[in-house]
Parts: C-alpha cells; sequence; structure tokens
C-alpha cells in the first residue's frame, strides 16, 4: 500500500495516513488515452498516481510550481531522446482535488495518431508508470470516496448513453440522487424517530434490549418504535420495487418486435423505421430521445395488410382478433391489445373513404388501444404512428427527471428484495428471539451498503468495471 505523498515542484504536502480510512492509495501511477482514438482536433492523455508529478516535469521539464487546474501551454518532449513530440496544453491537479483523490495530470495535445503514440510511449518509458486498465481511472475514485458504486453506474451509463432520456438518467445518477435515495434508507433502518425521545438507533435499541431489557434500562415501547420504522421502511422500498422496471428499460432500451403475417409488410417497417434496407434482425433505434431495440419483448409492433381486410366494417374488428390470436404468443392472461401497437400498412393502395371509415370502425371497436394506419410506401400516416409508438415508449419508461430516481440495475433491485427479506426476519423472530430479529435489520442494512459500495468485494467491483473504457 501507498502511505507516503510526492513532493510537488519543490513544495511538500503533509503525509495522509490512510491506514485509519476506508481508502486505499495506489504504488504504481497509471496513464492513457482518454479522449477518442483516432485523427481529431484534441486528445486528452491523463495520468493518475504517486507519479504524476514527476512524470509532468519528465515530459515538459518544469521547474517551476503549476498553478492546480489551469492550463499551461507547453512544448511536450520524450524524456529519454529530448526529442519534441507536440506543443500542448498540460494541467496538473493535486490529491485529493482531483478526479481519482490522487495526484492528477492531464495533456491535452493534438489528435493526431502519431503524437497521440509518441505521448504514450514517452510515458510508458518511465518507471513506476504503466498503462491503465478499463475503468481504472474511476475504480481508484471510487476507493478515494470521491464516488460510490451508483455514481459509477451512472458515469459508465452516460459514457455510453445513446438517447436524450438515457442522458438524462444517467446524469442524475452521476450526481447522486440514487445514493442520496439508499443512504437515507440506510439512515432509517439506523435510526427510528419517535415523539419524546428523537433519533433511536434501531440495532442499538435492539441490542440493548437484548442485554439490558431484565434489569429495566430501556424504555418501554422501544421495540414498539422499532416496529414502525421498519415497517414504514419497508413498504417505501417496496413502492420502489414496483416500478415495471422503467428505469432498466431505459437504461437497456425497450425490446420491440415486428410482427405480422407474410407480405404485411414487416421488412417495409423495419427499414422505414431504422434507415437501412441491410437485411438484419436486430438494430437500436432513438424515438423521441428513448431508447428502442427492434427484436423482441417489451413491446410488439403488429403489421396488417390493409388490403386483406373485409370490406364490411363491422367485421373488421374479428377479423383483426383473429389475426393478433395468430401472430402474437399465446397468452391468453395478457389483453392483445395492451401489449402491442397494431399497424394496418399499404393504405397509399385503398381509397380515402375507405380509410375513413376503417377508422370509424377502429376507433369504435378498439376504443383506447394503439392502432395507425399508415404506407410503408409513400409515408403517408409515417408522424402519426411515430407520435403514437413515442407516447407508448414514454409511458413505459417514464421521464427520468420525474419523481424519485429511477432504479436502474439489476444489481440493486436483488439487493433491494434481499433487505426487504432480511427485515421480514425481523416480524418472524420478534417475539421468539431478539437476537436473531436484530440479525435481520443487520442483513437489511448490509444488502443496502452493497447497492452503495459501503459493503463491497472485488467480485462485484469487477463486474461494475469490466465494462468501463480504458482512459475513464
Amino acid at each position: 500500500m501507498y502511505l507516503r505523498c510526492p513532493v510537488v515542484f519543490g513544495q511538500s504536502r503533509p503525509v495522509r495516513s490512510l491506514c485509519s480510512s476506508s481508502v486505499l492509495a495506489f504504488e504504481d501511477t497509471i496513464f492513457a488515452l482518454s479522449s477518442g482514438r483516432g485523427p481529431c482536433g484534441v486528445a486528452v492523455v491523463r495520468v493518475s498516481g504517486p507519479d504524476a508529478a514527476g512524470a509532468l516535469r519528465a515530459l515538459t521539464s518544469l521547474k517551476r510550481t503549476l498553478i492546480p487546474r489551469t492550463a499551461h501551454l507547453r512544448n511536450i518532449t520524450h524524456p529519454k531522446s529530448n526529442e519534441l513530440l507536440d506543443r500542448g496544453l498540460i494541467l496538473w491537479f493535486p490529491g485529493p482535488h482531483s478526479f481519482t483523490g490522487e495526484d492528477s495530470a492531464e495533456f491535452h495535445i493534438h489528435g493526431g495518431p502519431a503524437v497521440i503514440n509518441g505521448v504514450l510511449q514517452a510515458l510508458g518509458s518511465l518507471p513506476g508508470l504503466r498503462p491503465a486498465e478499463a475503468g481504472e481511472f474511476t475504480r481508484r475514485a471510487f476507493h478515494a470516496g470521491k464516488l460510490d458504486l451508483t455514481e459509477v453506474e451512472g458515469l459508465g451509463d452516460l459514457i455510453h448513453a445513446e438517447t436524450e432520456a438515457q442522458r438524462r438518467q444517467a446524469l442524475r445518477q452521476m450526481a447522486g440522487d440514487l445514493r442520496r435515495l439508499y443512504d437515507d434508507w440506510s439512515e432509517q433502518l439506523k435510526h427510528a424517530k419517535c415523539l419524546w425521545i428523537g433519533k433511536l438507533w434501531c440495532l442499538a435499541h435492539m441490542e440493548a434490549f437484548i442485554d439490558f431489557s431484565e434489569n429495566e434500562l430501556i424504555e418501554d415501547g422501544v421495540l414498539n418504535q422499532v416496529d414502525t420504522a421498519v415497517s414504514k421502511l419497508q413498504a417505501e422500498i417496496q413502492r420502489h420495487l414496483i416500478d415495471e422496471r422503467r428505469g432498466e428499460r431505459l437504461r437497456s432500451g425497450v425490446q420491440v418486435v415486428i410482427a405480422g403475417s407474410t407480405n404485411a409488410g414487416k421488412s417495409s417497417l423495419f427499414n422505414l423505421l431504422s434507415g437501412t434496407t441491410r437485411d438484419v434482425v436486430e438494430t437500436p433505434l432513438d424515438i423521441g430521445g428513448f431508447p428502442i431495440l427492434v427484436e423482441m419483448a417489451d413491446l410488439t409492433l403488429v403489421v396488417v395488410d390493409s388490403t386483406q381486410l373485409p370490406q364490411e366494417p363491422q367485421m373488421v374488428p374479428g377479423f383483426l382478433n383473429d389475426y393478433l390470436n395468430n401472430v402474437l404468443p399465446k397468452e391468453p392472461s395478457k389483453d392483445h391489445m395492451q401489449q402491442c401497437l397494431l399497424i394496418l400498412n399499404k393504405s397509399d393502395l385503398l381509397p380515402n373513404e375507405h380509410i375513413s371509415i376503417l377508422q370509424r370502425a377502429l376507433g369504435e371497436a378498439f376504443r383506447g388501444a394503439s392502432v395507425s394506419i399508415l404506407s410503408c410506401s409513400t409515408r403517408d400516416g409515417l408522424a402519426e404512428f411515430l407520435k403514437m409508438l413515442q407516447e407508448r415508449v414514454k409511458a413505459m419508461c417514464a421521464d427520468p427527471l420525474v419523481g424519485s430516481p429511477n432504479l436502474t440495475q439489476t444489481r440493486h433491485r436483488t439487493n433491494l428484495q434481499k433487505s426487504v427479506e432480511a427485515m421480514s426476519q425481523y416480524y418472524k423472530y420478534r417475539d421468539v428471539d431478539l437476537a436473531l430479529a436484530a440479525e435481520g435489520l443487520r442483513v437489511g442494512l448490509n444488502c443496502l451498503g452493497r447497492i452503495t459500495g459501503k459493503v463491497a468485494t472485488e467480485e462485484i467491483l469487477d463486474v461494475i468495471f469490466r465494462d468501463f473504457c480504458i482512459g475513464k
């Protein structure tokens, strides 16, 4: 473990002991390209660790102290050959006031491959420096207490966000909204409010009751106060869990199937939505800022060849019900019209008066259902269809900026469910064995801690950080 602090450009800082805290320090210094690779105007190379100051000195021949978080224009040279690599901006971020909590530096250089490779090779030639692994900068920020795991996941989601709604949800999570919610629940589990005592520690009072109840050192009714606190918290978490997976759906994309009979226009609709004529079976879409994966599951777009509909309007609803029963999976418990969006294609082949009659008949038979009449060939009705699709998807994902923060990860849901189950253990053993009842509260608290990272194993961290890019 690293316990020393480097001397920065002639100035010394007090050594900060890390043995008394949960903050980890690392002996090695890491570096990586933090911006996108490829020809570009500006590329950013990040360095973090105890030798970050030495790396700045080695590549820029600096003698004086840099002003933190201020850009300085310098020649950047190879430390061994003294060859000029580029002329760019350098920035210095002394720990703990940096993203990682460590001494950090950034080189803002021209984004040509030769320049980038030259700077990376120069850093790699310095002793004590090595290339960063995927997500290692963020992992160090987590260990330094700069981010909790929900904020780390929000940052990862922001990097991978493809739509506006995904970006909004990720920014809210990265800002700590979920952390504050889960931390508040942890505090509620630790503390129970009552009218005459103020804040009571649930676990502490449970244990005190176990140890001292025979000597009557605990106020009467303490367990009743704990009952109230646990019941309230349990109900609050259960409400959070009953969310129809909106946040998870928004994060990963709404799964959509295009179904229909042969020659109904399924491929035409797919190509119209995706803007391609490729022979593919899956593609991501952005509908009104909400992500959609056209493959299978959450919503079905049922395409009907409108030229095959019965001529008599009164027979159309029965025909469509039979059609839905044939093309949709057999799920008798679900209303077919609630799980699909019905699309009557090839409207350009129908007389206008017949379309009007169809609209009236469908409006009466499928009141409140999503039915769209369009032509994939001429695009007539496309705007109305996209608006209808956007409204359905928005209802499935909800607005990420409204109400409580969305539950976004299966990991969160699993631990919340386990926390609720553990709190049920409290009620199960309350009148039988107070030690076992208290253990239920402890387990529930640990489950909440696993979400934010207060209780974490390296296996959990490996799973979370494995999808981060190198340089973040």
